[in-house]
């Protein structure tokens, strides 16, 4: 979006909500509470992906060569991966961020709470570019794995559905703000970042 912060209010935009990152988690689990789109969206792909989980974990159970222990190992490698994504997560995120027209951008994090964040610093996103934003590493990497799934042996199989399971899982903050949106979908919202200060600001209009 073209507009800086400090063009929105003579652009008939009123602040709706702004913040503090280190508020992100419980303003996450406000807006998943909601029934929205994407919050929708978010719980049938987990659970779709859990029905999975478990049906290859018990699908071979009367097998003589069935292992538990193998396939627990499976799954505990799909969960380490899962962690190991996260950075490419993060970039893809920034990435889309500077195909949108954002120029300073970074990264925050807090491990005490596990939240990770790619931040553009006093870009003003509309909602279109916001859902391409928050949207491009799970369509993303759910792609690759997916694809994975088709051509990989049993135990990778299990590994990749794993990764997938924990993935998607974690996308919670970006399926949440989304749902923000979707709440506001009465208004043109629109967010930026404030770097310095660890804030993001929301704002809407009527729509026109």
């Amino acid at each position: 979006m073209k507009l800086r912060p400090e063009e929105l209010p003579e652009n008939g935009y009123i602040l709706l909500d702004q913040l503090g990152h280190k508020e992100l988690v419980p303003f996450i689990q406000t807006y998943m509470k909601k029934r929205t789109k994407f919050s929708v969206i978010y719980y049938i792909c987990n659970f779709l992906i859990f029905g999975l989980m478990g049906y290859l974990l018990v699908s071979d159970f009367n097998s003589e060569t069935y292992s538990f222990a193998a396939k627990f190992t499976s799954f505990s490698y799909g969960l380490a991966l899962a962690l190991v994504l996260l950075p490419l997560h993060e970039y893809i995120h920034v990435l889309a961020y500077k195909m949108n027209g954002a120029t300073n951008t970074s990264y925050d994090a807090n491990l005490r709470k596990f939240y990770f964040m790619a931040l553009a610093d006093k870009f003003v996103a509309n909602k279109r570019e916001f859902q391409i934003v928050a949207l491009a590493p799970f369509l993303i990497i759910s792609s690759i794995l997916i694809g994975f799934i088709f051509i990989a042996d049993q135990n990778w199989t299990l590994t990749c559905v794993a990764t997938l399971l924990a993935h998607t899982a974690m996308c919670s903050g970006d399926f949440g703000l989304l749902s923000y949106f979707d709440y506001h979908q009465d208004k043109d919202v629109v967010t930026y970042d404030e770097v310095g200060n660890n804030i993001s600001y929301f704002y809407g209009r009527l729509k026109r």
